[in-house]
């Protein structure tokens, strides 16, 4: 058996080892918005005690569950806002829910592929059109506009042949809008009463103004530029 079978074979145990565990114990009832409530001031008060351990903590925990495609980063952006205030949530949450997003890239590329092609392969070749037309910036308009939920974006995007370096700046960018909503909504935990109240038809169709923005910038320089390049074969 080679190395890198048995590289793939241990992190598909160790992935699957923490996913039985987690639904095992029930973890995700600390990723509620009932109980991140509940625990505002306890969490609070330890992070005043201790912030550089809280943040490290708070950092792994969202990083292992975006990487492992498991509920709960919502709420985790929100603590992140409700925890660290507007700036250093955002910066926060930002660099753990990329990390974690690449991580997920990264094993579905490596480990799940075959499972990734059987779940969610229909909707792999709609993305590999985009990919193959416009690159990168179709990958930052899935980032803004909600078509396709993030965990299907970072498995699917696994299969494209994407550097994960790209696929990890370009949705660093991408998501920096709807981490800045959340992490801002987090802020004012008392008055969520639940995730679908934040984005509000109106911030939706924001994104989605934003998220076309780069495609029709891009469109406009191509006909821009074949028709200098039609100019200068007519005028040689």
């Amino acid at each position: 058996m080679n190395k890198n079978l048995l590289k793939k074979l241990a992190m598909l145990a160790v992935g699957t080892i923490l996913v039985i565990i987690f639904f095992a114990l029930d973890l995700q009832q600390y990723l509620t918005l009932d109980y991140l409530k509940e625990s505002q001031t306890r969490f609070a008060d330890l992070y005043a005690e201790k912030p550089v351990l809280v943040i490290s903590v708070y950092m792994t925990i969202y990083v292992l569950v975006t990487a492992l495609s498991l509920p709960g980063a919502a709420i985790l952006t929100l603590a992140g806002g409700a925890l660290f205030g507007f700036t250093k949530g955002f910066i926060i949450v930002s660099f753990a829910s990329s990390i974690g997003a690449t991580l997920a890239c990264f094993v579905a590329r490596f480990v799940l592929r075959d499972w990734v092609q059987n779940k969610f392969g229909d909707k792999l070749s709609t993305i590999n059109d985009g990919i193959a037309k416009e690159g990168a910036f179709y990958l930052f308009t899935l980032r803004l506009i909600p078509v396709f939920p993030f965990f299907v974006i970072n498995l699917v995007m696994g299969l494209t042949k994407m550097p994960l370096f790209t696929f990890y700046w370009v949705s660093q960018l991408g998501m920096l809008a709807g981490t800045a909503v959340f992490v801002n909504a987090g802020k004012e935990l008392a008055k969520i009463d639940s995730l679908g109240g934040i984005l509000s038809p109106g911030l939706i169709g924001s994104f989605v103004i934003l998220g076309l923005f780069p495609l029709v910038v891009k469109k406009i320089l191509g006909l821009v530029k074949k028709k200098k390049q039609s100019a200068i074969n007519l005028n040689p």
